[in-house]
């Protein structure tokens, strides 16, 4: 018999600064990289895609709405939720603190350099890195 991996999809948020947006993960038990800076995003519902996954998650962590996200790549969160997990990117110019969180304990404004000094799971750190370099 022939499973598919379990699928999730995160969006990859910059502004005009050049700044990532960052979700601090909740630190308690049942949650995956909890206490980490990561992307907003989540696992795939049966039946729907990753981009009707990272909208859905989108709207339902922090109400918000992009209106243009790009599929950039996939990488398998291996050592975390198992999830092969498709990246988005997308842009927004908004007040992060102002965003009615419903998921997690923060999310904020993250300059490129800060990026290694923060706790951020390996699969997102890696792509987070290519993204940087590549200067998009």
């Amino acid at each position: 018999m022939h499973t598919t991996q379990p699928r999730g999809a995160v969006a990859l948020i910059t502004n005009s600064r050049g700044e990532y947006l960052l979700h601090l993960r909740d630190d308690i038990d049942g949650v995956v990289w909890p206490g980490h800076w990561s992307l907003l995003g989540g696992g795939c519902e049966p039946g729907e895609t990753p981009r009707q996954a990272v909208v859905r998650e989108l709207q339902e962590e922090a109400e918000l709405v992009l209106p243009e996200l790009t599929e950039l790549c996939e990488a398998p969160d291996t050592l975390g939720s198992g999830l092969l997990v498709t990246f988005f990117t997308g842009t927004w110019d908004g007040d992060a603190g102002a965003l009615p969180l419903h998921e997690g304990q923060k999310l904020d404004w993250f300059a490129p350099r800060l990026l290694d000094s923060l706790p951020i799971p390996p699969f997102a750190r890696r792509v987070l890195n290519d993204h940087r370099a590549a200067g998009i």
